[in-house]
């Protein structure tokens, strides 16, 4: 019987962590699971080919978006009995035994699974500030009632991953870019709780990015999307020696 569910795991330099989390996600549920490799300078690829999974690598570092993108692609022109996809971090941020509830949601009919986080218990304080003012900001303009903005557990169906395969995506801010693109094409939209760690503690240089890269995102897209105005903020920004670029 062919699976009908596939899981992409986007991946740069993650050798300490990719053996477990591709481990505990097999042990959790029977699916297609492809590694995209972006072009990670230790032994992520060589780890994740013995462990018997696709992996697809790029010859030059593209971000997170375009990883996705990869995987995208590969599923819509080579797998057609693949029917829902989910995307987990391959640095064990995300609980793979959470998969199967974002897969039961999609086959109950929504078309965009999102985790969100428990905030008062797993989140530190510096992200629950940062995700306050995020998801404000995108319900606001957006008119959706998220509880979870910018979480990175994602499934979606097949009809989904079509419209996130086309364009061109940055890294830092593309959970904000796929959800606004679903808010945009009326997709239906279910949250679930998931588990969440934090073994990573970022720069302040990459925090700031991080932070202002989707602030700016959610407020120049729902200013388009609510009023249909484009502010160019970053177009104005690009012509500065600001700390970051839209592509993150």
């Amino acid at each position: 019987m062919k699976k009908d569910v596939a899981i992409i795991i986007p991946a740069y330099n993650e050798e300490k962590n990719i053996e477990n989390t591709i481990r505990k996600l097999k042990k959790t549920i029977d699916t297609v699971i492809i590694v995209v490799d972006d072009c990670s300078k230790d032994q992520t690829n060589k780890i994740a080919k013995s462990l018997r999974v696709k992996v697809i690598k790029h010859e030059t570092n593209k971000g997170k978006g375009e990883a996705l993108k990869t995987g995208f692609n590969e599923i819509l022109n080579k797998h057609p009995e693949i029917q829902y996809v989910a995307i987990l971090d391959a640095d064990s941020q995300y609980d793979p035994e959470d998969v199967p509830k974002l897969i039961k949601k999609l086959k109950e009919g929504n078309d965009y699974v999102i985790g969100f986080r428990n905030w008062k218990e797993d989140v530190p304080f510096r992200h629950t500030i940062a995700n306050f003012l995020w998801r404000k900001s995108f319900n606001a303009l957006f008119g959706t009632r998220l509880l979870d903005s910018n979480c990175g557990y994602i499934a979606m169906n097949r009809k989904t991953m079509k419209i996130m395969s086309e364009g061109s995506y940055g890294g830092y801010i593309i959970e904000n870019i796929m959800l606004a693109r679903v808010v945009e094409n009326k997709l239906k939209i279910k949250q679930v709780p998931v588990k969440v760690h934090y073994p990573k503690i970022r720069n302040v240089k990459t925090g700031v990015r991080f932070f202002l890269g989707n602030f700016i995102f959610i407020i120049e897209e729902g200013f388009r999307y609510r009023f249909g105005i484009d502010l160019k903020i970053y177009e104005r920004l690009l012509r500065t020696r600001f700390i970051f670029t839209k592509g993150g």
